[in-house]
């Protein structure tokens, strides 16, 4: 170990126990546990190799943790297209629906999937319009083209996190 190492361990260790210390004497309280919903990255449309049933790959900003929802073919074409930053050539249904959100001064401030319940995922599409926001019930696969699209945040509930991880009962692929 050079010598240059052996000062950034001794800081490194120093800088632990002064926290460790400073934490016991009551000098700063430990920082609260986030919880609620976390924005996701949507990481990926991909197929099981096994099923060739496509997925729509999510990935937790905060906790890194991953959340695979199995969607059909057209809602994967759906979401990847505007992922591989394509443009169709006519709009997709979800383009459409943008462009009709537009014309009604209408726009998707952001998507929360808000459960996961007998194997169905279930969310949300919270938009805005002059003087009202609102929430619509919606199929996380749309919700999700439609952000992509908006380029708004997608959130996922802790509980949709820990209803499909490992050892939970939730759908996978």
């Amino acid at each position: 170990m050079t010598s240059g190492s052996r000062v950034l361990v001794v800081v490194l260790v120093t800088f632990t126990l002064a926290t460790a210390a400073g934490a016991r004497d009551g000098a700063a309280p430990p920082a609260p546990s986030v919880t609620g919903p976390q924005e996701v990255e949507v990481v990926a449309v991909a197929l099981d190799p096994r099923t060739q049933t496509p997925a729509v790959v999510l990935e937790g900003k905060r906790d890194k943790r991953h959340l695979v929802m199995v969607i059909g073919p057209a809602e994967a074409t759906g979401i990847a297209v505007p992922l591989q930053g394509v443009t169709p050539p006519r709009p997709l249904t979800h383009d459409l629906f943008l462009t009709l959100f537009g014309r009604l001064n209408v726009q998707v401030t952001r998507v929360v999937i808000t459960d996961l319940r007998d194997n169905i995922y279930y969310a949300t599409l919270q938009v805005t319009a002059p003087g009202t926001t609102f929430t619509l019930d919606a199929r996380p696969s749309d919700a999700i083209a439609l952000a992509v699209r908006a380029k708004v945040p997608v959130l996922v509930e802790d509980r949709v996190f820990d209803k499909s991880g490992p050892g939970a009962s939730g759908p996978r692929i």
